[in-house]
């Protein structure tokens, strides 16, 4: 009898750990409605050209007690790229750059999450006209939990990095009489990304 008590007992409290562990864990899906990719490049030396992505999707799944444990995938339709002039959105959509025929999606996947002080560092293999490369984003977030009009629970995340986009086989430019390239090579991204949580 006291052997099934004891057993009892242990059954319970994995039961009870295993429930707090749960609720430490949360899931949460992009919402695409609330979140975007922008980014911006230096044209011809002096000046700076804004973008943006729209349709921004993916999961997240957060570590309330450790940060440093949680993950995220996020998929950008390269498709939505958007300067503001029809023109150039055009090219940029061409086999020129991002080439969205072949290449309609970037993809992120994270590997580690570094939480030093406060301030989290998100490494991750980033896909872009079919080539990978590790990237690593700086982290605000997250915000606090927030209840929609209709009951559900949202949070938001922002992060900021600097590619190169030779790296990922954007080579295309022009050379000015100044010795200038048309444009820079390296792209600042900015992301602003809203979670509904699962």
């Amino acid at each position: 009898m006291q052997a099934l008590r004891k057993t009892a007992i242990f059954a319970a409290v994995l039961t009870f750990t295993a429930a707090a562990a749960s609720a430490q864990i949360s899931k949460w899906q992009i919402d695409p409605a609330h979140s975007e990719a922008d980014f911006s490049i230096k044209h011809m030396g002096i000046s700076n050209v804004h973008g943006r992505f729209g349709n921004v999707s993916g999961s997240l799944t957060l570590d309330e007690k450790d940060i440093a444990k949680s993950s995220v995938n996020a998929t950008v339709d390269v498709t939505t790229v958007d300067t503001g002039v029809a023109q150039r959105d055009t090219h940029l959509k061409s086999p020129d750059f991002f080439d969205v025929a072949k290449n309609p999606q970037m993809v992120f996947v994270s590997k580690g999450l570094t939480n030093t002080n406060g301030q989290l560092l998100l490494t991750g293999d980033l896909t872009l006209h079919g080539i990978t490369k590790p990237v690593t984003l700086n982290v605000e977030g997250p915000s606090k939990e927030q209840l929609d009009p209709y009951g559900k629970t949202r949070r938001a995340f922002s992060a900021t990095t600097t590619i190169r986009r030779q790296d990922f086989g954007l080579t295309w430019n022009g050379n000015l009489k100044s010795g200038d390239a048309v444009l820079g090579d390296d792209v600042k991204v900015e992301l602003d990304i809203e979670l509904i949580k699962q």
